[in-house]
C-alpha cells in the first residue's frame, strides 16, 4: 500500500481511567475508497473511531512508548469490545502492548451502517455499492493507513473470528505493516465458493446438536413441541414482529460456544406458560429470545455475511442453497435442529430491521465482481510470524477448511485443541494469548 496520506485527521477527543485502566479514544478520518486515495484523489472520506487500552500498572508516559496491538473484531458488523476492566486475553496483552481496539468501518462509532443512515446513499443500487467497501480488504486499509498516522512501525495483531479472515488479509496485501499476527477461530478458506463453507459447518451444527442434547435429553422434545407451537399459535415479540418457528431455530447460536451453550437449556425451560386461552409461549421466553433472533442491532452482518466468502464470483445466498442437502434443519423436519450463524432470504422477509435492506442484500448476493480478499501467492512465501488457534468442533469455522489455509500460508503455526469453542478467548482469553504470544516470539 502507498504511503501517501493526502488525509491525515487525527484527534483524541477523550481520555479515562478506571478499574486500572487507562483508555483514549480516537477518531481518525479515513477515505471511504482507499484506492482512489492511493492514486492522488481523496474523495468521500468515512469516521472511523478506536479505543486505546493501556493498565495503569504503567505511568502514561511508559504506556507511550509500549508497541501497538491491534484487536480486529469477529463479525463481520461487530463493533470493538467496550470493556470496564482488564480481563483475560487484555489483561495479559496489557502487561507488554498499549491495545488499539477497532471499531471496523460501519460499525460502533466508525461511520455506523444502519437501515435509517443507508437511505442517504440513494436508491438501493447506491446502497450496495456503498456496502462493497465494507469488507475485509477496506478494514485492512484502514488499519493500515491508521498505523501510519500514529507513527507505528510494523504492528501486532490478534484477530478473532472473522478477525482473523482480516488478518489473512492484511497478510496479503500489506504484510509490511505486521511484526506477527495471532489468530482465534479465524482462518478463513483462501479460494472456493461459499458453498463449500455451509457444508461443512452444516455438519458441524448437526453435530454440535447431537452433543447438546445428550447433555439435555428432555430439550429435545422442547425444541420440536416450539416449533410445533409456532406453526399453529401465531407468537409475537415485544416490538410486535412475529416469532416464526424458523426464527427461532437461530437460538441455536448458543451452540457456538463453551461458555454460553448451558444457557440454552435456561432458555428452553422458560417456553411455555398456562394462560386462559391454552398454553402459551411466555413473556420472559419471548424476550429472551428477542436478543437473539432479530439484527436490529448488527444489520451489517446479515446483509455482508456472505459476501465475506465472495471472490470472483456471486455467493447467491449460498447456505440458502445448501440447506436443501440438509434437511433436518428446516422447520418442518421432524426433529428440527437448531442453526447456527447461517443467514436466509427469509431473514430480510421476517426481521423488521432487514425489511427495508431487502433489495440491498439481494443485489450483494448476486452481484459476481468481488474482488480477491486473499493473495494465495503471496501468503506462499509469508515472512511474518503467524499462530492460529484452531478449534476442532467449531460451528462457525470449519477445523478441516481451517488447517488447509494453514497449510497454505508460510510459517504459519496452527494450534489445534478440542478444549475451547468459537468463544475461547473469552473462556481463557489469558491462557490462549499467551501459547499464541509463545509461539510467534519463538521462531525468531
Amino acid at each position: 500500500m502507498a504511503d501517501r496520506h493526502p488525509i491525515e485527521a487525527h484527534s483524541i477527543r477523550a481520555h479515562h481511567e478506571f478499574r486500572g485502566v487507562r483508555t483514549a479514544e480516537h477518531y481518525f478520518t479515513v477515505p471511504l475508497v482507499h484506492a482512489s486515495a492511493e492514486s492522488g484523489h481523496v474523495g468521500e472520506t468515512i469516521t472511523v473511531f478506536a479505543r486505546e487500552y493501556s493498565s495503569t500498572e504503567h505511568t502514561a508516559e511508559q504506556a507511550g512508548r509500549l508497541p501497538w496491538l491491534l484487536f480486529l473484531q469477529g463479525g463481520p458488523g461487530g463493533r470493538g469490545n467496550r470493556v470496564t476492566s482488564l480481563s483475560g486475553w487484555m489483561k495479559a496483552a496489557a502487561k507488554d502492548f498499549r491495545i488499539l481496539m477497532l471499531d471496523q468501518r460501519g460499525t460502533g462509532l466508525s461511520t455506523p451502517v444502519e437501515q435509517q443512515s443507508l437511505g442517504l446513499r440513494g436508491d438501493t443500487t447506491a446502497q450496495a455499492d456503498y456496502l462493497t467497501h465494507f469488507r475485509a480488504d477496506s478494514i485492512v486499509a484502514d488499519a493500515e493507513y491508521i498505523r501510519k498516522i500514529l507513527g507505528s512501525g510494523p504492528w501486532s495483531v490478534l484477530g478473532q473470528s472473522f478477525g482473523g479472515f482480516c488478518a489473512l488479509t492484511y497478510l496479503s496485501f500489506a504484510p509490511e505493516g505486521l511484526r506477527e499476527v495471532l489468530i482465534t477461530g479465524g482462518l478463513a478458506p483462501l479460494q472456493g465458493p461459499a458453498d463449500r463453507v455451509y457444508h461443512a459447518t452444516f455438519h458441524r451444527v448437526a453435530a454440535r446438536n447431537a452433543e447438546y442434547f445428550s447433555w439435555y435429553p428432555e430439550d429435545r422434545e422442547k425444541v420440536t413441541r416450539i416449533a410445533r407451537h409456532l406453526e399453529r399459535q401465531p407468537e409475537f415479540l415485544a416490538s410486535g414482529e412475529r416469532l416464526t418457528s424458523e426464527r427461532f431455530q437461530m437460538v441455536g447460536s448458543f451452540l457456538g460456544g463453551n461458555t454460553r451453550v448451558d444457557a440454552l437449556h435456561y432458555l428452553l425451560e422458560d417456553a411455555f406458560i398456562d394462560t386462559p386461552s391454552g398454553e402459551r409461549l411466555s413473556e420472559t421466553f419471548l424476550e429472551q429470545a428477542r436478543g437473539l433472533v432479530s439484527r436490529a442491532a448488527n444489520p451489517l452482518y446479515a446483509v455482508l455475511h456472505e459476501s465475506i466468502y465472495g471472490q470472483g464470483g456471486a455467493t447467491n445466498w449460498a447456505a440458502w442453497r445448501v440447506l436443501e442437502d440438509y434437511p433436518e434443519f428446516k422447520p418442518d423436519a421432524k426433529e428440527p435442529l437448531l442453526t447456527g450463524e447461517m443467514v436466509y432470504p427469509w431473514y430480510f422477509e421476517q426481521d423488521p430491521a432487514l425489511l427495508p435492506l431487502r433489495d440491498v442484500a439481494e443485489q450483494l448476493a448476486v452481484k459476481k465482481d468481488w474482488k480477491p480478499l486473499y493473495d494465495p501467492a503471496r501468503l506462499a512465501v509469508n515472512t511474518v510470524p503467524v499462530a492460529a488457534a484452531v478449534y476442532k468442533d467449531d460451528i462457525y469455522v470449519d477445523h478441516d477448511l481451517s488447517l488447509e489455509t494453514a497449510a497454505a500460508v508460510r510459517g504459519l503455526q496452527p494450534w489445534v485443541t478440542s478444549d475451547f469453542h468459537h468463544d475461547g478467548i473469552g473462556e481463557d482469553g489469558e491462557g490462549i494469548f499467551g501459547r499464541l504470544i509463545g509461539m510467534v516470539r519463538a521462531t525468531r
